[in-house]
């Protein structure tokens, strides 16, 4: 098995995954570090970048699947370069490769960004994409989706595409997770109204795995199993880490121009915004996703919510991460 990415939190789980099965994975690391991590863990290593379509062919040689979990998620950034060469090159790279390599099936990760719902929507795989994008993130992860599809029609690779929401459990630190935990530590008192959609680490996985095994080719597969407000899912969040907090929603007009005057001062200052208009315009649009496809087409099973707010929150103490 082919891996990249598999130092980030969605590759790591995935390669403990394939570990546990027995299997032999290859990994792509893009750096030093990433080559030491990997190599700990038994995966063997080889050097490059995810949009180096000679390096990912050199690691895929030999092997009958590839995952192509490699990309960038980060919002607030001033030059987008670094995530269109990962998230739209890295993909179609990825699709070339598995071609040259002869896999007999890539397995792309995508996201649930790319569904592209109008606002209020429930998003399914058929939904038409509103036609404009929250985030410079929404937009290279899309325009990959779609580069990725056409090179594999071009060149006839199978292919299939998970679309994750956002990815909670253990080793998730980041994304809607980052918000979770900095309430729970009493850090952050102020949220806006906002509806969120949650995958468990575990079930990400597991998706992939049935991808590969009963996916259909050029086909894509929403993972997501919980949908909350955001007062719903801070509640339980509380309610399980026995923490006595309620949250404060600000109005959203506020919220807006808050971010714009955070934003626009950082910048002034030279430094790295915080906060940022396409931050709270991606919060204020929200997230329904609906991921029963895949417990339809794949047999995926979804955990529990409060089981996923469990596990991350055990974690997080084991980490430090909260007091």
């Amino acid at each position: 098995m082919f891996v990249t990415g598999g130092t980030g939190v969605i590759g790591s789980a995935l390669i403990a995954g394939l570990l546990a099965r027995g299997d032999e994975v290859v990994g792509l690391a893009r750096s030093d570090a990433a080559a030491t991590a990997l190599q700990a863990r038994g995966v063997q290593v080889v050097r490059g970048e995810g949009y180096d379509v000679d390096a990912l062919a050199r690691g895929m040689q030999g092997c009958q699947v590839a995952f192509n979990v490699a990309g960038v998620n980060t919002l607030c950034v001033e030059d987008p370069r670094p995530m269109e060469r990962m998230n739209v090159d890295g993909a179609a790279a990825a699709v070339r490769a598995a071609a040259r390599a002869g896999i007999a099936r890539l397995v792309h990760t995508s996201s649930a960004a790319t569904i592209g719902e109008p606002p209020g929507a429930v998003g399914t795989e058929q939904t038409v994409h509103r036609g404009w994008y929250l985030s410079t993130y929404e937009r290279t992860k899309t325009e990959g989706e779609r580069a990725a599809l056409a090179t594999a029609r071009e060149l006839g690779q199978d292919l299939v595409l998970v679309n994750p929401s956002s990815v909670q459990g253990p080793g998730r630190a980041g994304g809607t997770g980052r918000f979770l935990l900095a309430f729970l530590d009493g850090r952050l008192k102020v949220f806006v109204p906002t509806t969120i959609s949650l995958v468990d680490i575990d079930d990400c996985v597991a998706g992939h795995l049935l991808a590969w095994e009963r996916g259909a080719p050029g086909e894509r597969y929403l993972l997501s199993g919980m949908t909350l407000p955001i007062e719903r899912a801070l509640a339980l969040a509380a309610d399980v880490a026995g923490v006595q907090a309620r949250p404060r929603l600000v109005p959203r007009g506020l919220a807006t121009v808050a971010a714009a005057a955070v934003e626009r001062a950082f910048k002034l200052a030279r430094r790295h915004p915080p906060v940022c208009r396409e931050m709270v315009r991606t919060l204020l649009h929200g997230h329904r996703y609906d991921g029963s496809r895949a417990e339809r087409e794949l047999g995926l099973h979804y955990t529990d919510p409060r089981e996923t707010i469990a596990k991350t929150v055990a974690w997080a103490r084991a980490e430090g991460l909260i007091r």
